[in-house]
């Protein structure tokens, strides 16, 4: 067993409804987070308890201050992410564990590494993993025109470099 009886679920939605089914079949108390505007949806109610965030939103559930605040409140001796939102952002990661609580998540050097997708394509590359073509860095309109035309009609994947934040 964890060193921790609840959990905060600091996510919304379906994930948090699935994680808090999760920590009851591990006979773990969850506790859901939301603020005003969203109380009345089903992950609120999924919850052994809940706790109001401060503000209105998704930057609601980005505010890991008060995310932090909202376990301590509850007396949650660990908290889950979830996906998206908070999750891929290691200095809240850190702030976590900072504040005595357990992270349910990875540690913070992979969330570093793999949260800047520069950074995971080069060990993928280094570890002789394939990787589709793509890009070195940032760039701009011509050279993403560039790229898509050398791509010769085959389609193609934006993403953002760094990753977490909604």
């Amino acid at each position: 067993m964890p060193p921790f009886t609840k959990i905060l679920i600091a996510n919304r939605g379906e994930i948090a409804i699935r994680i808090a089914r999760a920590a009851a079949s591990l006979g773990l108390t969850s506790v859901m987070v939301a603020p005003k505007d969203d109380a009345s949806s089903p992950h609120v109610a999924a919850g052994d308890a809940a706790v109001e965030l401060p503000g209105a939103g998704i930057a609601a559930y980005l505010d890991g201050t008060a995310i932090i605040a909202a376990a301590k409140t509850a007396g949650a001796g660990a908290i889950h992410p979830g996906y998206g939102f908070l999750s891929e952002r290691a200095d809240f990661a850190r702030a976590v564990r900072a504040a005595g609580l357990c992270f349910i998540g990875p540690e913070d050097a992979a969330l570093d590494l793999f949260g800047d997708k520069l950074k995971a394509r080069a060990l993928a590359q280094a570890c002789d993993v394939p990787v589709l073509a793509g890009t070195v860095g940032a760039v701009d309109v011509t050279g993403a025109q560039a790229f898509l035309q050398a791509l010769g009609g085959r389609p193609a994947i934006i993403k953002a470099v760094a990753g977490g934040g909604g």
